[in-house]
């Protein structure tokens, strides 16, 4: 009876870290090298148990060493331990109650993961349990840690299996490639544009049967799957155009994309600083992405932003020709009377104006690269100006809304140093008279983060009046960087924004968030990320 009760108990007690670390996990692509990036800079203790299960475990712990100090602990142990036991399940079901508690999407994989950890915890709840006065400080010590622990050994255990499907699944979209080889597939990469290019290029397109990844579909288990679903009942010579997005966080993994997908276009949109910590270097980054041009066959095209620095370095990767675009004399395709619009940006080139609803001038090489592709497959160059028109970019994706005479920039669809460096040169060039920064910071740049959220801090001040920092992690660098005290953490209910203001908002910020300052009648009623 006893040892079911602690069974019980312990799986309770357990089962908060292990959501919450499910949820994280699932959150990073349930990649390993992300997950311990965000725990080293998150710290463990706090993103996996809280603060309520911290002190929990600190009193636990203090106890125990008294007791054995004084030499009662054969005593007292195991009734603490179900003590503690209790106290943990107690406010796990507390969390629960009032729907704090996070919890993966469940998915087959999340489902499995947690049955099988949970599984693994009952039976080590079962071997300490009849361990006497052991078996309590065991039970007390351990069991509040199982949860990630035996998660980890959970997915180890099911790493064989993991790796078997997934590569079924990659084989399986290689072979339905192989059998469509008249189809041409782009391959789109970048540390920063990605989306927006794609978005671009598929718009342009659209009259040449063309269709694009979804949104944040650019692993090589989301296209495999994706290339799958839409070549299983197209004819063997179909003329389709298929435009993959491609994402990367180490060496070697845009190369196994091009492996599946096959590309016989490959555009590079910009080399950053995107993932630093998990790349090491900007050149480890350009290598990776450039796994793409070296992919691609003799009889194919490169596409590449000649105003990005290493631009030369990737073309001499590639062994088919190579189309450069940018704002200088020294590129093949050139922007040149640029201008910033009340609808977006405005430039010629090919001897043709293009107007973009795009704003920034940085989105001009995006817009140059989707002009470059469509002109080499046949669209002539009045065609695809036309087309640009009418382009709608994807919300979130530098959007500009006006929200109760508040002008909205709208950012969140994913976070870069050189996008915050966009986002902040866009707003020094606006009328308004307040302009205030919503920002929640940028992962994953190791030992540069703190250079790089200076200088952007630098930057952000001498253009915003204020700056509200959604991660506390970030708020120091933001007010060493020039905000002092104009810099913020987010309040729970702000005063909203007088009408006439700017509002930047950058990072991957939920809607909820944003909506914090704005009059309740104007507030977007999603809540959901983007």
């Amino acid at each position: 009876m006893m040892t079911a009760v602690a069974v019980g108990l312990g799986l309770v007690g357990a089962l908060s870290p292990l959501l919450t670390l499910l949820r994280l996990w699932q959150i990073k692509e349930w990649r390993w090298d992300r997950l311990l990036e965000h725990l080293r800079r998150e710290g463990v203790l706090m993103q996996l148990f809280g603060g309520t299960r911290s002190l929990i475990l600190f009193c636990w712990g203090s106890i125990t060493l008294i007791l054995i100090l004084i030499g009662d602990a054969g005593v007292m142990a195991l009734p603490l331990g179900l003590v503690l036991l209790t106290l943990l399940a107690l406010t796990t079901i507390a969390q629960i109650a009032l729907r704090k508690q996070q919890t993966p999407v469940w998915t087959l994989k999340a489902i499995v993961l947690t049955v099988f950890s949970l599984l693994l915890t009952m039976t080590l709840i079962g071997l300490l349990f009849p361990l006497s006065w052991h078996g309590g400080v065991l039970l007390g010590a351990l069991v509040p840690a199982a949860g990630p622990v035996i998660a980890a050994c959970a997915w180890m255990v099911m790493r064989p299996v993991d790796f078997l499907l997934k590569r079924r699944v990659m084989n399986r979209a290689k072979s339905v490639r192989e059998h469509h080889p008249t189809i041409t597939v782009i391959g789109i990469t970048g540390s920063v544009g990605k989306t927006t290019t794609k978005e671009l290029i598929s718009h342009v397109l659209r009259p040449f049967d063309a269709i694009a990844t979804p949104e944040h579909v650019n692993t090589e288990m989301g296209v495999a799957a994706w290339i799958s679903r839409v070549l299983r009942d197209e004819p063997a010579d179909s003329r389709k155009i298929l435009i993959v997005e491609m994402g990367a966080y180490r060496k070697g993994e845009i190369a196994l994309l091009c492996s599946i997908a096959q590309p016989t276009i490959g555009v590079i949109t910009y080399i950053g600083h995107q993932h630093l910590s998990l790349f090491g270097s900007r050149d480890a980054i350009r290598e990776a992405k450039g796994e793409l041009f070296q992919s691609l066959p003799e009889s194919g095209r490169a596409f590449a932003n000649k105003d990005n620095e290493g631009s030369d370095a990737l073309i001499r990767l590639c062994r088919c020709p190579v189309i450069t675009v940018g704002t200088g004399n020294d590129a093949d395709i050139v922007a040149d009377n640029i201008e910033e619009t009340g609808k977006g940006i405005c430039f010629r080139s090919l001897d043709t104006v293009f107007d973009v609803p795009l704003p920034g001038t940085h989105s001009v090489t995006s817009a140059l690269l989707a002009i470059a592709v469509a002109k080499h497959l046949g669209r002539s160059a009045a065609d695809i100006a036309e087309s640009l028109k009418h382009f709608m970019p994807l919300p979130g994706t530098f959007e500009i809304r006006e929200e109760g005479g508040i002008t909205v920039l709208n950012d969140t669809y994913n976070a870069s140093p050189d996008g915050v460096r966009a986002a902040i040169d866009w707003a020094a060039l606006q009328p308004h008279p307040e302009k205030i920064l919503l920002i929640e910071g940028i992962i994953e740049l190791g030992q540069f983060e703190e250079d790089i959220h200076l200088d952007l801090a630098l930057r952000a001040s001498k253009v915003f009046h204020r700056a509200f920092v959604a991660d506390p992690h970030f708020l120091p660098y933001f007010r060493k960087g020039g905000f002092d005290e104009r810099a913020q953490p987010v309040p729970g209910h702000p005063t909203p924004i007088a009408a006439g203001s700017l509002l930047v908002c950058l990072g991957r910020l939920r809607q909820s968030q944003i909506n914090r300052f704005l009059k309740p009648e104007n507030r977007n009623p999603e809540t959901g990320n983007r």
